[in-house]
């Protein structure tokens, strides 16, 4: 038995990093997966990696009636959805005074308004299965901000309150939501050779003297999905090494 034998899941950005781990522990635990990306290649690629309890969907989780779509396709194929993991991100990282209006729209675009248009399209189809988990990637620093990354610290901010509030409104429909603040977790975009010297400078201020590994996020997401966490809403679990306690 898995911990989410009954469960149909739809992961944003889920075609690599820490998205793809969230997919792959998901399934791994008896759900069915819907992974949805803007990168196709990569996507249709993982899906068919998974097999036949997995579908890849093309998606831009800015725009709501892509969110309808994918929806409507996921409980063709699999029934209703009862875990939406909004993991799909983006960073701009600069001083302040040099950020665009343009680049805080495109940032908020994702970061916030994906996981907006995400929980108003899905909670319709979990108060139909009555009940639902969803799992709102944050970051530590939407707990911690810190310089050079101010908008998107602005952004997971507001993913986390906005987490905070619609959990309060469907604890009564047996709809949990919570979110989880990753610190530094070995993805692509942290794997890029041009800041090698800012990663290692930063493993030295972190207790575990470590950069996580994606499936260690992976298996916080799978908690709070399962039963295991059934009297958890709200919340804002931390998977960071220890940096935000220091």
């Amino acid at each position: 038995m898995g911990l989410l034998d009954n469960d149909v899941a739809i992961v944003t950005g889920g075609a690599q990093g820490m998205g793809a781990a969230h997919a792959r522990r998901i399934l791994e635990h008896g759900a069915r997966v819907a992974i949805t990306d803007i990168r196709m290649e990569q996507g249709e690629a993982m899906a068919a990696e998974l097999g036949e309890n997995a579908i890849f969907l093309a998606h831009d989780v800015t725009k709501r009636d892509q969110w309808d779509s994918v929806i409507e396709q996921t409980e063709a194929k699999f029934g209703p959805v009862t875990v939406l993991v909004n993991n799909a991100g983006i960073d701009v990282m600069k001083p302040f005074i040099d950020f665009t209006e343009d680049e805080f729209h495109t940032l908020l675009g994702v970061n916030l308004f994906g996981n907006f248009h995400g929980m108003q399209a899905i909670l319709p189809s979990m108060r139909r299965a009555g009940r639902g988990s969803i799992v709102n990637i944050s970051s530590m620093e939407g707990l911690r901000p810190t310089a050079l990354n101010s908008l998107y610290s602005a952004s997971k901010f507001a993913v986390t309150g906005l987490t905070k509030a619609v959990a309060q409104e469907y604890a009564e429909y047996g709809i949990r939501v919570n979110s989880v603040h990753p610190g530094a977790i070995w993805t692509p975009g942290i794997e890029a050779p041009e800041i090698k010297q800012v990663v290692d400078a930063f493993v030295d201020k972190i207790p575990m003297k470590r950069i996580g590994d994606p499936e260690e996020v992976a298996d916080l997401v799978v908690f709070l999905a399962s039963n295991m966490s059934s009297y958890s809403t709200g919340g804002a679990f931390v998977s960071d090494g220890g940096i935000i306690a220091t």
